[in-house]
């Protein structure tokens, strides 16, 4: 049969994915993509160990993150990608620099991390105080805010679940519900944590309720890894990727705040 006439299939340009092991978001990452970007997603090998900075240490490796974007070279993305905010945030600034570099001479090609483009929407929403949540254990959550205050912003609220393990099954009732305990300090944009919890939808719920950005961590790796090519995200009434959803907080300043911080299991 001639199928000439459909013309075949359109030009795609691929973003390259390197995840951790046990990411169960694959869906949630294309959500962000437009139709003209394919994505190519690879996982670094398996390590008996549950969430945690030894695990964060061990995926994050540069022999590991190399043997990862070698496997993409056959499918010839433009940038490639490695998403997890642990991963990329346990070594500090420095190091999640140094992972960067590992990545593009293994790939020849840009490279982004997690916990680079949580700097770089942070700078780009000009925030220069962040509320944090995360489903990390306590130890996992301070690396984060540590490396947020190397940067220069101020953590001015933090929750933390003090999960392990099967992250990917948090429902967004309980996202949404540390969300508004992580903001009851002011702050100028809220940040989730973890390529494993789910956020997509959650996301423009909590910006119209908390009236200031909500910025997750796939978010945050689409919104670099497609700047590379370019191209923008897709995230409708999502304040990093459509200007129009951009509001200010309206918390009134507290004197003397002092950090929040719960936890939960």
């Amino acid at each position: 049969m001639d199928v000439s006439f459909l013309g075949g299939p359109q030009p795609q340009r691929g973003v390259g994915v390197v995840a951790p092991f046990d990411f169960a978001l694959d869906r949630e990452l294309w959500r962000w993509v437009p139709d003209d970007v394919s994505l190519h997603l690879t996982r670094t090998p398996f390590v008996p160990v549950e969430v945690s900075l030894d695990l964060a240490r061990l995926v994050s490796e540069h022999e590991t993150l190399a043997d990862a974007v070698r496997t993409l070279n056959a499918v010839s993305p433009e940038v490639v990608a490695y998403a997890c905010t642990s991963g990329s945030f346990v070594g500090g600034i420095a190091g999640e620099r140094a992972m960067c570099e590992a990545m593009t001479r293994a790939g020849a090609v840009p490279s982004v991390t997690t916990s680079g483009a949580l700097l770089d929407a942070l700078a780009a929403l000009d925030v220069r105080r962040v509320a944090l949540v995360t489903p990390y254990t306590v130890s996992v959550t301070r690396a984060l805010q540590d490396y947020v205050a190397e940067a220069g912003v101020k953590v001015t609220g933090c929750v933390y679940m003090g999960l392990t393990r099967h992250i990917w099954k948090v429902p967004y009732r309980d996202v949404v519900a540390m969300a508004r305990r992580a903001v009851r300090r002011p702050a100028d944009a809220l940040f989730i944590s973890c390529t494993n919890l789910p956020t997509y939808d959650a996301i423009p719920q909590l910006e119209a309720e908390l009236r200031m950005p909500v910025i997750s961590a796939n978010q945050v790796t689409m919104w670099a890894a497609l700047a590379r090519l370019g191209t923008r995200a897709v995230g409708p009434y999502q304040a990093l990727i459509d200007p129009a959803a951009r509001t200010r907080p309206v918390l009134p300043d507290l004197p003397n705040g002092e950090q929040q911080q719960e936890g939960r299991s």
